[in-house]
Parts: C-alpha cells; structure tokens; sequence
C-alpha cells in the first residue's frame, strides 16, 4: 500500500474539520475570554460592558463672548478581544442648567456598515483617551454661568450613553452604555 494515501486521507479530514469550524458561524476561541470553544454550545457571546470615566474637562479659552472647552473620557475594555466603541453622545450641565449636546463618532447604519473613520478600537490591553471639543457662546442672559467659567470653578454634570459591539461587527450584538459623572 502507498504511504501516501493514509497521509493524505488525515490531511483531508482535518481539512473537512477546520472547513465545518470556520463555516459554521462560531468562533474557536470566545470573543469575551480567552477560552476555547469547541463543544461548548453555540449562540452569542455576552460582552463585558466598557469602563467609561471622565478623565477630565478643561476650560481652554474664555474671552467676553466664548468660551472654549476640552473634555476627555478614558475608554477600558475588559474583553479578550477588541470592541468597536462606535459613539459617544454626551450632555453637558453646569450647575444644573444644560449647557449642550454633542458626539464623538457615529452609529452604524442599519446594515452594519460603519465608516472607517467614524469609530474607535479599544484594545483590551490599554485604555484609550478620547477627547472632544466644544464652545459655548455668551448671549448676556446667564451671568452666573459666565462667571463660573471665568473664575475657572464650574461644576460640571456629564451624561450620556456610549454605542458598542465586538470588533467583528457581527457578534456581540449592539451593546449600549448610560454613564454620569459630575467634576
């Protein structure tokens, strides 16, 4: 008998094996962990949520009519695998009283589809700072929060919710994240 057709014949099944795996929809290793998979039952794998803070909100510039303000949010993944931190909508109080909304990133369309430049990647090994920039524009009818700004001592409320999902874009599912913080 040819020594070559029982090689072959282990090398084909072992193809046929990796070919079902790879097609069948599941992952060999867990998105979540790093364990390995094979025989466990199938279905989605729960998501650890993000760990979002205020890492800081910095008032850069006042003059009589603007004021120009940076805040950063400090983004940690406990996943084993990378997630895709889509968008981060956020509200902005002083003492109270809505100073505004904005975004950092974009959504997916209904697809699944999401433009390259619009999300972030947040590596399980390392937190990432993201950081935004906004103004707010002195009409003359809140003096108090004008002079908050301008003596550098406002006390900020932050309020939002962060859009997320698995690197691979079809696991996971959507996962949403409220926060709050106050500084």
């Amino acid at each position: 008998m040819n020594p070559k057709i029982p090689v072959l014949g282990v090398i084909g099944a072992f193809a046929v094996v990796i070919l079902v795996i790879a097609y069948s929809g599941t992952s060999i290793i867990d998105d979540t962990s790093s364990e390995v998979r094979i025989g466990t039952s199938g279905g989605m794998p729960e998501i650890e949520p993000l760990i979002i803070s205020l890492e800081d909100i910095v008032i850069k510039d006042v003059d009589e009519r603007t004021a120009y303000i940076e805040i950063a949010f400090k983004v940690a993944n406990p996943n084993y695998k990378g997630v895709i931190l889509e968008m981060i909508r956020y509200n902005v109080y002083e003492d109270g009283m809505k100073i505004g909304t904005k975004s950092i990133g974009d959504r997916a369309a209904p697809g699944g589809i999401v433009a390259a430049s619009n999300y972030f990647t947040i590596l399980s090994d390392r937190p990432s700072i993201i950081k935004d920039e906004f103004t707010i524009k002195n009409n003359g009818n809140i003096p108090e929060l004008w002079s908050a700004l301008e003596n550098g001592d406002p006390q900020w409320r932050v309020t939002g919710e962060a859009y997320y999902n698995l690197s691979s874009m079809t696991a996971g599912q959507e996962n949403e994240l409220l926060f709050e913080f106050t500084k």
